[in-house]
């Protein structure tokens, strides 16, 4: 059975703590009953409760005597509540802490705003030295688990809630720059880029009614990680369409258009709305207009061989 990215990080990181004792883990109040690591190794595990950038503060100080901290809490919580707290110990003291957040963009859906988070890519990509992530599946949620606790380096991982999707075909504890292009041409032609479970859901939707059409699936997204990205990809197309669940604003495809001025760059994103209404996760997506339409749109878009735009929204 294929895990929700939360429980695989939370399995794997029971799995690593009982060959590395410096490994502890913290949670502000969403740790629950059963927790993996909670019923292994209760010396190691601190629920803080709502008390996020607290809890950042208790990992740099961790950190600091020689400790590597893991701590999770709800996404909005983590960039947003703890922002200043993530900004000072992992950017710029390099404290060696890992952030893991569930309920990324709208995945909390009738939780409602307060547990929303469109926005936190931005914020995290804006601090210079900490590794971003968005895995999707389970197999590449515990490679950057593995990636984080090998490196001993800052990483933010965002992840979803409760979704489940299949993992990606890959082995090793690297998460890699997937590239599915069964053509083998190169430039003048739109390649999709996704980023994270709903953009990469939602690419390999689409490639599912046209095989033909490159597919570019990036988990590493800060800025030193796209600017490598960015230079294979565009040395084979001209062309992108980037599917991400966050705002256009400081967004992946904002980062790609600075890093491909040469290349046209469009991005399916969740808008500057705020939802209005309650119900499932596809519910609020569909609202805002996030979704297999708005894919289509934007490469029609480019296949009419728009002007260069840079995260020009395509609906």
């Amino acid at each position: 059975m294929t895990l929700p990215g939360r429980a695989a990080y939370r399995d794997e990181l029971t799995r690593l703590a009982a060959e590395n004792e410096r490994i502890v883990c913290l949670e502000a109040d969403l740790g629950g009953r059963g927790h993996p690591f909670a019923q292994a190794f209760p010396d190691r595990f601190f629920n803080v409760g709502i008390a996020e950038g607290a809890m950042i503060d208790m990992a740099a100080g961790l950190a600091a005597a020689g400790y590597q901290p893991f701590v999770s809490t709800f996404a909005p919580f983590a960039a947003l509540r703890a922002a200043e707290s993530i900004k000072l110990a992992m950017g710029y003291y390099g404290a060696g802490i890992t952030v893991v957040a569930p309920y990324a963009g709208v995945s909390g859906a009738w939780f409602g705003t307060t547990h929303h988070c469109l926005e936190d890519l931005a914020v995290l990509c804006a601090m210079p030295g900490i590794t971003v992530a968005a895995p999707y599946g389970e197999r590449e949620m515990r490679a950057v688990v593995r990636r984080a606790a090998r490196t001993g380096a800052p990483h933010y991982i965002r992840t979803g809630r409760n979704a489940a999707p299949e993992s990606l075909p890959f082995t090793g504890d690297e998460p890699p720059v997937v590239l599915w292009d069964d053509t083998g041409a190169t430039a003048q032609r739109t390649c999709l880029v996704s980023a994270g479970e709903v953009g990469t859901e939602l690419c390999l939707a689409v490639r599912r009614a046209r095989p033909e059409l490159p597919h570019a699936h990036l988990c590493l997204l800060d800025r030193a990680h796209l600017t490598l990205a960015a230079r294979e990809l565009a040395r084979r197309y001209d062309r992108f369409v980037v599917v991400e669940e966050h705002r256009a604003s400081g967004g992946t495809a904002s980062t790609l258009a600075l890093l491909l001025p040469g290349q046209v760059v469009r991005s399916v994103d969740a808008g500057v709305r705020w939802p209005s209404h309650g119900g499932s996760h596809q519910q609020v997506l569909d609202e805002l207009g996030l979704n297999e339409t708005a894919v289509w749109d934007a490469l029609a878009a480019c296949d009419e061989r728009q002007p260069l735009a840079a995260s020009v929204r395509s609906r």
